[in-house]
């Protein structure tokens, strides 16, 4: 069920959902101090590309490089980003068709609006194993 509902996902946001992060990731990337954003923006683009069956965790060893990272974030993009996701989540949740993909919206939001000091891991593995 989770390849179906990433197929569908793929074909009718993710696909466009990971060219707007790649893009934003690679505009980031061009000064030296936006290069942690774009990196996360690259991984937010991976996870919004095929969201069923992975999640997010939060590192524990994450420091307070990442803390400082994620409220210039949360300023400049991160809350425009989460509330684009909960508008788009509570839309498809309108349709009993398009719940599936709300859920997945909704599921974006944590790494959306605090990206640093977060991973993406399956969610058929146990945590902590890698």
């Amino acid at each position: 069920m989770k390849t179906l509902l990433n197929i569908i996902w793929l074909v009718l946001s993710g696909f466009w959902l990971f060219l707007g992060y790649l893009l934003a990731g690679l505009l980031l990337c061009i000064t030296i101090i936006g290069i942690p954003f774009g990196i996360a923006a690259f991984r937010i683009g991976i996870y919004a590309l095929w969201p069923f069956g992975y999640t997010t965790v939060e590192r524990r060893d994450a420091g307070a490089p990442s803390c400082v990272g994620n409220v210039l974030w949360l300023v400049l993009a991160g809350w425009w980003l989460a509330l684009a996701h909960i508008t788009t989540g509570v839309a498809l949740c309108l349709t009993i068709i398009g719940i599936p993909f709300g859920i997945a919206n909704f599921k974006m939001i944590p790494v959306s609006l605090l990206p640093l000091g977060r991973e993406i891991v399956r969610t058929d593995e146990p945590f902590g194993v890698r």
